[in-house]
Order: C-alpha cells, then sequence, then structure tokens
C-alpha cells in the first residue's frame, strides 16, 4: 500500500498488506457503537469496499433532549446536524470521507448465501443469536471469517470463525530476531554462544523459537539449515539439536529467527457455543469469563421472552436474567452469580469506552483475516469493568436513579446515574497530545459529555501539525487539515461532534518553558491529567508535575498492536514507573565507522553520510557566504573552512559531474575503505597471540568491485548523484540507460593502500582521531571569490542568495530513503550482513513506532473507563486497573496498582505522598523568612534543622558561621530565585539533628 497515509500501519501488518486490503470486501452489520467504530477501524485503515447494514433499518438518527432530537451517545460517527435524517446513510457519508481509497456504501439487503458470499469478512453486532447462529452457519461452510462482536453495558463479547483451514502466514509482530554468532560447540547438544550487542544486551530469543544460520564459517553445515528450535540457557547462550557430527565451528556468522506459516482450524458459533473456548491465563479468568458467557446467552434469552433487555438497576430483572444463565450455562461448571446479576443490571446501558474497545478488537480480528498476518483469537474473547459498580456512589444507585431522561446520555446514566452524568460534565482535564490515542480520547469524551456540563473544560496540546502518516489511525483528522495543528483540529471536530463540550486548543509544548502558562495554580485545579505523549521526557515532566501538585495522572502509550494503560491516583497509587532499558539509538562512532555487525549500525552509518554530504556542507557554504564582506579589500587573507573549500572544489556543472562523483564517492567507501581497513588488519590478524582480531562482534568485510550492470550498484549512483545536484540546484536525469554509460566510461585510479595508517579499534582511541583532525582551513583566493560571485550571478540572486540547497533528511520522501538504503545495504554486503528491505530500512532510519487506529482505539477506551474512576473521585485501590493489551494475540492483561512505598522517618511511617505544608506566611502578613519556617518546624514537629535546601541551592547551614547564619535566617524563603508568575509554591529539602534516615517527607511552602 503505496504512500505516506498506511506507512506506520505496514510495520504492524507487514508490507504485503496494502494489496490484500485494496482487494478485500468486509459487511459490518449494526451500527451503534461497537459497530461503528469497527467501520471506521477498517475504513482508516484502507479495506478496499466496505458494506454497512444495520439490522434496526433505516430510521432516523436522534433521541429527545427538551424537545429538540439528539444523535445517541455511543455513536460517534453522527452529529446534531444529522438528526431527522437516515442514520445509515449518515453514517456513510460521515465514513467516506475518512478515507478516499475505500468504496464505502450501504445495503438493505437480507443476509442470504448469495450476499454473503460477495465478502471475505462478515461483523456482525447488535444481532440476535438465531441470526448469529444462522449467519455463521452460512461463514463456515463457505469459508468466510466470521466475527460477532458485542458490547452491552460494562462487558464485551467477541467470537471468531475462520473456518476449518486458515492459514495463518506470519503469526508475530515485528522484525525477526538474529544474533551474532561467536562461538558454536561441537557437542549432543550443541551450545550457540551469541556475541554481545550494544548495551550489554545478549540475544533476544525464547524457548521454542525456529532458527536457521547464515554466514558461518566452520561448521558450514548449519548454513542455511532446515529450521531448529532453540532453548534458552542464558542471556548469550541457546542449545540447539545434535553438533557432534558438524565441521569445527571456526568465526563469524549469524542466528536468524524462522516464522513457518501455521494452519488453524475453528468451530462454526452454533459448535462453539455450547462449550466456549476461552483462552484465558488462570481459572478465576476461565469461570468469569464463562460467568460472562452464560450471561450474554441468557440476555439473548431474556430479550427473546421480554421483547426487551433488563431494565437498569432492576433486581427482578437481574434475577430472572441469573435464573436464564444457571440453565443455559449449567455444562460450565458454577457461575459467579455476582459477576451474572452485576452485569445483568447495568446490561441495557450504552457505553462509548466500551464499544470503542470491543470494537477496535473487533476490526483487529478483521485485519488479521483479510493480511493472514497476526494470530486469530480462538475463539471467544469476554471484557467487562464491573469494578466500576464498586465504587462509592455507584454501588447504591436504584431503578429511579438510572431511568431514561430523553437525553444523549441514556446509555451512560443507565449505567453510571444522572448525577453521575452532571458530574461529568463539571470535570477539568488536561489533555497533553492530539495525537492518534489523542484523538480517540478526544472523541469519547465528546460522546461521553465530558466537560459539557456548567464548568467543564477540556485544555488539549498539541506542538505538531497533521500529517499524511497521520490519516490513517486519527479519526478525527481529514485530508484538508494536512499541515494544521493537531490540537486546534481535533478541538474542532470534537465541538462538531458534541457542541455542549467546552475544549480549549493550544500549540504548546509542556515542559519548564511553558510553566507561567501550565504552572501549579493550573494543575491544581484540574481533576485529571491524561498523557498521550511519544516522548519518555515528556511522560518523565507530566509525572513529575502531577506527583507536586497530587492531580490524578492517566497515562497511556502504543507500539504496534501493544497498548499500555497506567493509572496514577494520589494517594491511593504508587507514582508511575520510570521506563528502564530505552536508547536513544546511538552506537559507538567506533562501530559505525569500522566494525558494524547489524542492520542498525549501517543504517545509522547510512544516516550520517546523508547529513555529512547532503546538509552540512550545504549549510557550511551559505553560512560562510552570508557572513563574507562585500567590499573586496576585507576579504583578504580570510579563512576557508576546510568542508567550505572540498565543496566548492566539488561543484558540478552538470548531471554527468554528479554521476561521476557518486561513482568515486562509491569506490572510496565500498571498496578503498575495506581494502585500507583490511590491508591494516588482515583476515589473519590476531589481536593477541591465538585470539583472531575478526571474531566475536568483529565482521571481517570484503571490498565490492563496481558493476555498472549490477541494479544495486547503479541505485546507490542514481540516488547520491540526484541528491548532489539537488544540493547545487542542478537538473536530474532519470535515464538509467545514459548514466550507464557516463558509468562505463569512467576510469579510476587503482587503489594504493597506506602502510602507517592509524585504524582505531576502541572507541577512546577513536574520539581522539577524531578530536586531532577537525580540516584544515584554506585562505580566500581571488579566483575562488570571483568563481563565487560568477556562481551567484548563474543563480539569479545577489549578495543574499544562497547558492546550496541544503537537505534534511524526511523519512517520508522516497528519495531519500531511496540513498539510505542503498548506501545501508552496501555496507552490509561489505560486512555480510543480511540487508533489509524497504520498510525495515524506513522504520529503523527514520525512528519510526509502528502504530495502528485498532490499538490507539482499544487503548483509549481502557483510558476512558478509568477516567470514570476519577469521575467518582473513588479511593478504592483495587477499582483501578493498569492494562498491557496484545492485540496480535487478542490478550489483555490487568491488575490492580500497587500501593505506594511507605519509609520511616523519626519514629512515624510515611507515604510516598505525605509532605509537609505550610502557608508560608510570616507574623507581619509577608512571606516566611528561613527562621520562621525554622521556628514552625521545631514548634510543630519539635524537629531542628540543620541544613534547608531548595533543590541545589543551601537556605540554611548549621555549620555556617554565625555571621552566614544570621544572613541566612534573615532572608526571605524565595529571596535569590526568580519570581516568576507560576511560582507559588517552594518544595524544600532538609535535614534534621541527628537524623540518620535516608528519606524524610518533602516540605511544601505555599507562598503567599
Amino acid at each position: 500500500m503505496a504512500g505516506a497515509r498506511y506507512s506506520r500501519q505496514q510495520y504492524v501488518l507487514g508490507g504485503g498488506s496494502g494489496q490484500r486490503l485494496r482487494a478485500a470486501a468486509v459487511l459490518v452489520s449494526g451500527l451503534r457503537g461497537a459497530g461503528a467504530q469497527v467501520a471506521a477501524a477498517l475504513v482508516l485503515a484502507g479495506t478496499g469496499r466496505v458494506v454497512l447494514r444495520d439490522p434496526r433499518g433505516a430510521g432516523s438518527a436522534g433521541c429527545a433532549q427538551q424537545g429538540r432530537p439528539l444523535p445517541p451517545a455511543p455513536q460517534f460517527l453522527l452529529q446534531e446536524n444529522d438528526v431527522g435524517q437516515n442514520h445509515v446513510q449518515a453514517s456513510q457519508r460521515r465514513l467516506a470521507e475518512l478515507n478516499p481509497d475505500v468504496e464505502v456504501t450501504v445495503s438493505t439487503e437480507e443476509l442470504s448465501e448469495d450476499f454473503l458470499d460477495t465478502f471475505q469478512v462478515v461483523v456482525l453486532t447488535e444481532s440476535p443469536l438465531e441470526e448469529q447462529l444462522r449467519v455463521g452457519d452460512i461463514c463456515h461452510a463457505k469459508g468466510i471469517c466470521f466475527i460477532v462482536a458485542d458490547a452491552k453495558g460494562l462487558a464485551g463479547q467477541l467470537f471468531c470463525d475462520f473456518g476449518e483451514r486458515f492459514v495463518v502466514e506470519d503469526p508475530a509482530e515485528g522484525d525477526l530476531l538474529y544474533a551474532t554468532v561467536q562461538h558454536i560447540s561441537q557437542g549432543n547438544p550443541g551450545i550457540v554462544t551469541c556475541a554481545r550487542a550494544e548495551e550489554g544486551r545478549g540475544h533476544r530469543f525464547s524457548d521454542g523459537n525456529l532458527v536457521t544460520f547464515s554466514g558461518l564459517e566452520g561448521m558450514t553445515e548449519l548454513n542455511g539449515c532446515k529450521p531448529c528450535p532453540v532453548r534458552v540457557l542464558d542471556t548469550y547462550r541457546l542449545e540447539i539439536g545434535d553438533m557432534s557430527a558438524f565441521s569445527p565451528y571456526r568465526c563469524g556468522g549469524q542466528v536468524l529467527q524462522v516464522r513457518l506459516h501455521q494452519e488453524h482450524s475453528y468451530e462454526s458459533l452454533r459448535q462453539a457455543l455450547a462449550m466456549p473456548k476461552i483462552p484465558v491465563k488462570s481459572s478465576a479468568e476461565l469461570q468469569r469469563s464463562r460467568s460472562l458467557h452464560a450471561t450474554f446467552w441468557a440476555l439473548h434469552a431474556f430479550r427473546e421472552e421480554r421483547g426487551r433487555l433488563p431494565q437498569p438497576r432492576a433486581p427482578a430483572d437481574a434475577e430472572r436474567v441469573l435464573e436464564l444463565a444457571r440453565s443455559l450455562g449449567a455444562h460450565l461448571g458454577p457461575l459467579d452469580e455476582d459477576v451474572v446479576r452485576a452485569f445483568a443490571s447495568v446490561s441495557a446501558g450504552d457505553l462509548c469506552p466500551v464499544a470503542s474497545f470491543i470494537g477496535a478488537l473487533a476490526a483487529q480480528e478483521a485485519l488479521k483475516a483479510i493480511t493472514r498476518k497476526l494470530l486469530p483469537l480462538d475463539q471467544w474473547f469476554y471484557f467487562d469493568a464491573l469494578e466500576c459498580l464498586a465504587m462509592e456512589g455507584a454501588a447504591g444507585l436504584t431503578q429511579e436513579d438510572c431511568e431514561p431522561r430523553g437525553s444523549r446520555y441514556d446509555g451512560q446514566i443507565a449505567v453510571f446515574g444522572a448525577n453521575f452524568q452532571e458530574e461529568l460534565g463539571r470535570q477539568k482535564f488536561f489533555v497533553v497530545g492530539a495525537g492518534a490515542i489523542g484523538c480517540e480520547l478526544l472523541k469519547n469524551f465528546a460522546m461521553m459529555g465530558l466537560a459539557a456540563g456548567p464548568g467543564g473544560d477540556i485544555t488539549v496540546t498539541d506542538m505538531d501539525t497533521v500529517a499524511d502518516s497521520n490519516l490513517h489511525r486519527q479519526f478525527l483528522f481529514r485530508a484538508a487539515d494536512v499541515s494544521k495543528p493537531k490540537a486546534e483540529v481535533a478541538a474542532a471536530a470534537m465541538r462538531r461532534m458534541n457542541p455542549a463540550v467546552k475544549v480549549t486548543a493550544h500549540q504548546n509544548q509542556v515542559g519548564p518553558g511553558t510553566e507561567q502558562l501550565y504552572g501549579d495554580d493550573f494543575f491544581q485545579q484540574l481533576d485529571g491529567v491524561i498523557s498521550a505523549v511519544d516522548t519518555l521526557e515528556a511522560r518523565a515532566y507530566l509525572e513529575t508535575r502531577c506527583i507536586r501538585s497530587r492531580t490524578p495522572l492517566l497515562d497511556s502509550g502504543t507500539e504496534g498492536a501493544r497498548g499500555d494503560v497506567l493509572p496514577m491516583v494520589p494517594p491511593l497509587t504508587k507514582p508511575l514507573q520510570s521506563a528502564t532499558g530505552s536508547t536513544d539509538g546511538t552506537f559507538p562512532l567506533c562501530t559505525l565507522r569500522y566494525y558494524p555487525n547489524a542492520i542498525e549500525h549501517t543504517l545509522q552509518w547510512a544516516r550520517d553520510e546523508f547529513e555529512g554530504l547532503f546538509q552540512l556542507p550545504a549549510e557550511s557554504v551559505n553560512q560562510f557566504l552570508e557572513e563574507l564582506p562585500e567590499e573586496p579589500a576585507q576579504r583578504e587573507g580570510l579563512e576557508v573552512p576546510e568542508r567550505v573549500w572540498r565543496s566548492l572544489q566539488e561543484r558540478p556543472r552538470d548531471w554527468g559531474d554528479c554521476v561521476r562523483w557518486a561513482r568515486r564517492h562509491w569506490q572510496s567507501h565500498y571498496h578503498d575503505a575495506i581494502a585500507q581497513l583490511l590491508h591494516t588488519f588482515p583476515p589473519t590478524h590476531e589481536s593477541s597471540p591465538g585470539v583472531p582480531f575478526w571474531s566475536g562482534d568483529r565482521r571481517c568485510p570484503h571490498p565490492l568491485t563496481f558493476d555498472p550492470s549490477n541494479d544495486a550498484h547503479v541505485a546507490y549512483i542514481e540516488a547520491a548523484a540526484r541528491l548532489w545536484a539537488q544540493t547545487y540546484k542542478l537538473p536530474t536525469c532519470s535515464n538509467r540507460t545514459a548514466t550507464q554509460d557516463i558509468l562505463c566510461s569512467m576510469v579510476l585510479p587503482p587503489f594504493v593502500p597506506q602502510d602507517r595508517l592509524r585504524i582505531p579499534t576502541t572507541e577512546g582511541t577513536d574520539a581522539v582521531e577524531e578530536a586531532a583532525d577537525p580540516g584544515q582551513p584554506m585562505e580566500l583566493t581571488q579566483d575562488l571569490a570571483q568563481d563565487l560571485a560568477q556562481w551567484r550571478q548563474e543563480l539569479g540572486g545577489g549578495m543574499e542568495a544562497r547558492v546550496m540547497e541544503p537537505i534534511h533528511f524526511e523519512k517520508d520522501d522516497d528519495a531519500h530513503m531511496d540513498f539510505i538504503m542503498a548506501a545501508s545495504n552496501l555496507r552490509a554486503e561489505n560486512y555480510g550482513i543480511p540487508p533489509a528491505d524497504w520498510l525495515t530500512s524506513k522504520r529503523i532510519a527514520g525512528h519510526i513506532v509502528p502504530a495502528i487506529v485498532t490499538t490507539t482505539a482499544a487503548v483509549a477506551g481502557l483510558v476512558c473507563l478509568e477516567v470514570y474512576k476519577l469521575v467518582w473521585r473513588c479511593q478504592v485501590l483495587s477499582c483501578y486497573r493498569i492494562s498491557t493489551l496484545f492485540l496480535s494475540e487478542c490478550l489483555l492483561l490487568q491488575v490492580e496498582p500497587q500501593q505506594p512505598p511507605t519509609y520511616w522517618y523519626r519514629g512515624k511511617e510515611w507515604s510516598y505522598w505525605d509532605r509537609l505544608e505550610v502557608r508560608a506566611v510570616g507574623a507581619n502578613g509577608q512571606e516566611m523568612t528561613v527562621r520562621e519556617l525554622l521556628d514552625w518546624l521545631q514548634r510543630e514537629h519539635g524537629w531542628t534543622v540543620s541544613k534547608l535546601l531548595h533543590g541545589t541551592t543551601m537556605l540554611y547551614d548549621a555549620e555556617d558561621d554565625a555571621e552566614t547564619q544570621a544572613r541566612q535566617r534573615a532572608q526571605k524563603l524565595s529571596d535569590g530565585m526568580e519570581r516568576a508568575g507560576a511560582l507559588r509554591q517552594l518544595e524544600l529539602q532538609y535535614l534534621c539533628k541527628g537524623d540518620t534516615e535516608e528519606e524524610c517527607p518533602p516540605l511544601l511552602c505555599i507562598l503567599p
């Protein structure tokens, strides 16, 4: 699937997913919350044809409020201007706007055999059980992938049947694993020892992974062998099969993961209903899931019996559902009757977060069916957030509290009551990030009515603008929004969905530089902060601010098909865990220049080459010319930096010069430099007696010989020559034959190695050498000055004209990636490293985080369920959930947050959240002095402070002389500090006389 729109998605679904998606046709039946989410995700993903069908018929959208109809809350595709119109047609128009590549149509046909036969995937939502069984039988018989998704109240259900012989071509997400081989023992079993990678990391294989080998010298029988399983012994060693009959291992090579096709068989819904196959991790989860299974089944029976779902909080209805569940699920074992009653009592509710979550999971399963990438669900999945009903305020709700009010929020009121809905409207939230997760959150907030009442407000900020690559996973953006501020576009879309919502958009970074805007007062008046940022630094800063202000923080993030939700609720939970093991993607210069052993090294080398060839020289030339005196007399003796001199000397006049320059550059890097390295350190060189120099993570390279008929060689020449021509503002040529003619006519001098050239073997010596040779400046000559003037004249500019065009690397520019991939793969060939394809090269070189709309929508749904708990001001730790989602295998792991850590100080146990607070107003009504604060600590706590600090600034030190102490005591607390408008609080550290403890409660001074 070409183009930047789907670039991030391809890393989740695979490079070949685009063609299959374009050829696919999917039926989505049911267009309430879950169905709308499924349809939107499939359209954004680029599915060729999406057909909408609503079993409720083509009625008009809306419900009444004070005589005015409004769109139903979970259906985010509808807006107020759609009220009174055909809701299916209105949904179709909104979906069609999302992606011009997708044909979105509406059908009113019956679900007949002939009709269903035109689809690869059929998704049923809001469907009665009888219809599910009938359609499921047809799809199973015809090999049509069949999905049922249902969301009711605080629970959701998902079922998949992909036929009796469904082949998964790639069952896992992410790149294949590999490691450099250091040694293989000649035994039974053989032991593979892997070389240590950057940052001390070993291999990342798991027990049972299938592997093969390449590039081994000695034990060559393993090169290209059939995939064999490994057993992990430790961080660096793997156990494989019998190696005793193989030749001895000498050096080199890699162990490579292999993923084979898998065939899966599924039962039809009719077969799977009675004894459901539910993948779970524990017996307690199995009982809960079976209880939900029986309840969903019983709700179908209840609706068939009564013509409706159970009324909210109606005990008699809930008991009847329990009776039906006991009868229908008798063979499932004992049910959790509390779960059945709780679910039944709110099953008539419609909650946007639950619909978002279940719809996203269903859409991901549909994408698996189409692309045959990742493991499909086998076969049932159940989800609930019934812990929300255990919160104080929710537990005591009555049937009257949850009666419908003729409001767009009636589905939510059915679960949480009318008073809660009013409280939702009064909330003040800060959303940091309006990207993939941020957009889904704002969409859900609009449907929930967050900040849609008196006093409510949502502030959303994002520095970025909308890009093409955002369009495949962000429902609030359209193609016309590209280059506009994300936060403003998202806020405007949110207002269209629900005009009552109060939302303010900013384009600010949240950090130390904006504390005047987002200071203590701002954070303390918030009900919650939502972190949807994409850097660890931003996450850490937000956590620090929320800890300081004791404001609840919900942190969320995704990478490909994985998502995480982390709640931090003062004073209940421990603070968020700081990320560990992160890397900024840098590698030792010595490794990049001389000893690469992984494709990441060659790609980073290519990135550095790009900057060093096409950006920095042009910037240096332009800067030199900008600073060049206009008067010739003032130029005499002026030094010209070596980089500028070289750029001017290498200036091409036409395309042929650019090709010749690229050819010389190719020869220098891929032949001469490698030949010199091998001259200094021959393949047989030893670091010390008996220890080969080229071993472990040092791969012995070989020089390449240029071949004008080799596509890879010519591709590099073309890519480099194009960029070189662009920097000098010259036209390019796309005629490969003409380029090859120029190449064939070139004769380069033979390489002559240098005998005493010093090549570093460690990073330390490399750094010394780099610092010692920055390049010598040259003197500006009259001829060179005249050449510069003529060059400017040719470009039609005066002294201010920029003679060169610096090129900044852009991962979504194909011309840039042409060079990066060609340069990297040629260097990989030098060192015997397996090359990377286009997608992999772009992801690594561009530091791209894989992303897909299904993960972001599911994570946003989970975040919003935690928002409900914050709105209730829930102080029960067991009600909150830390969630880790793996859509690649339809797995959700949820645990309760941990309690905050405690410590002992001066005979008392303190919590992490405990602190001393003092209103720092002195006797004169002004800000306290240091003396007054010390007296307060002595008076209130009996503590004699010996040291008082603010950060690294010493405010008081009892070890200083008497004069210094007197001066310190007389100072106001904030003396010597910048009193910015946001400075209303000081957090001080102290040490008391006789202290032996390492930790003490912080001291917060509220300034007047």
